[in-house]
């Protein structure tokens, strides 16, 4: 072998062994490797305490103010429907016809049972009128007067019998036409043309909804309700802590915010045993008649906070019924913290009442699951970018 082709060779192997050893240097401690996992940025957020006034929803359910059923009083066959089913009524306003003949004979019948009563009545006076004379010439004795006069008397009873026999028989041939109590719209209508109907009848006619003014219902807890009843001073009457709070918005099903606002008027004093909670009623305006009674919806009503963790409600996840942030701590590294909220709140923020306090760090807004111990590049975030909107 010559010298040149020596030479060759060894420059050969020193590349070779070079690439190889350079390979391996960067395995180790280059961007790829065990020792080098990319350490991603994330928004970071230091909570502090706010005050604020946020909305808590309640679902509710809606009444009209008033559902009348309409039943019938007699018995009888349907035989004219004036209304149908969703249609508004005015009060008066005739809505069936019960054919029962029976009633008008009855009116006939006591109609001329006040003929027979009243010819009696005037037979008994004449007897009286011809007594009298008698007795005052004392042709015959005081008792035969006496007997003429008790005897006018029955009959002016019994015609007055029979005049409230007659009122009471053209009550019931009243009732055979109905109409609507009250200003409304019509339910459903059961019984059609010629369904026989009676008095003991177990579904009524129809229902009118009255919603000119409409009842919500909600439920609060018992927590809620001793914290409705308590101030800073002591404990309020509940009807003065009721007459202090503030309008409620009602969120219909489309999620849209009804128009006006309402009211809360009573609370019931009763705990549900079995749900734990006491009903609430809020009384709202219906003038264009858009809620109707029946249908959900929800009740918003604003909550005044003082000094409370805000947490975007952006940077939490939730898991198994738990709501987690991911808390940034020592050498930036992160920790999944189940944290407790105000039930109910709406809108962009949780009031947090436990997990988390203030000077603590979160992630702002995360994607996907960071395991605990992860390293980050916390990117500071200020407070008033996050709660500038706060009112």
């Amino acid at each position: 072998m010559t010298l040149k082709n020596t030479c060759l060779i060894g420059l050969t192997a020193a590349i070779l062994f070079s690439s190889c050893g350079g390979k391996k240097e960067q395995g180790a401690g280059g961007p790829g490797g065990p020792g080098g996992a990319q350490v991603l940025d994330y928004k970071v957020l230091e909570l502090q305490p706010h005050s604020a006034t946020l909305s808590v929803d309640y679902p509710a359910s809606i009444q009209g103010q008033q559902n009348i059923e309409i039943r019938p009083k007699v018995d009888g066959y349907v035989e004219k429907i004036f209304v149908d089913e969703g249609s508004i009524v005015t009060k008066g306003q005739l809505l069936f016809k019960i054919n029962a003949p029976q009633y008008e004979q009855e009116v006939r019948t006591a109609e001329a049972g006040i003929k027979t009563a009243e010819a009696d009545l005037a037979l008994a006076r004449m007897q009286v009128n011809k007594v009298r004379p008698l007795v005052e010439k004392d042709i015959i004795s005081k008792y035969e007067l006496e007997s003429a006069e008790y005897t006018q008397q029955s009959k002016a009873a019994a015609l007055a019998q029979a005049k409230a026999a007659l009122a009471n028989a053209k009550v019931n041939l009243g009732y055979t036409t109905i109409n609507s109590p009250v200003s409304g719209v019509i339910g459903s209508l059961p019984y059609k043309l010629g369904s026989l109907v009676t008095a003991t009848t177990t579904e009524p006619l129809t229902t009118v909804y009255n919603t000119a003014n409409v009842y919500v219902y909600f439920a609060i807890n018992e927590k809620q309700l001793l914290e409705l009843n308590r101030d800073g001073s002591g404990t309020k009457p509940l009807k003065d802590v009721i007459a202090k709070m503030p309008n409620v918005s009602l969120i219909l099903p489309d999620s849209s915010v009804y128009e006006h606002t309402g009211r809360v008027e009573t609370v019931n004093g009763l705990i549900n045993t079995a749900t734990g909670a006491a009903n609430v009623r809020a009384d709202f305006v219906n003038p264009k008649g858009l809620i109707r009674s029946g249908s959900s919806a929800s009740v918003r009503i604003p909550h005044v906070v003082k000094d409370a963790i805000l947490v975007p409600q952006s940077s939490t996840y939730e898991l198994q019924d738990k709501r987690f942030v991911y808390v940034v701590g020592a050498q930036n590294k992160v920790k999944n913290v189940a944290v407790k909220v105000m039930e109910n709140t709406a809108g962009p923020f949780y009031v947090v009442t436990g997990g988390v306090k203030s000077g603590e760090k979160i992630i702002l807004e995360s994607s996907g699951n960071i395991p605990d111990g992860t390293e980050i590049k916390p990117n500071p975030v200020s407070a008033a970018s996050v709660y500038g909107n706060l009112k």
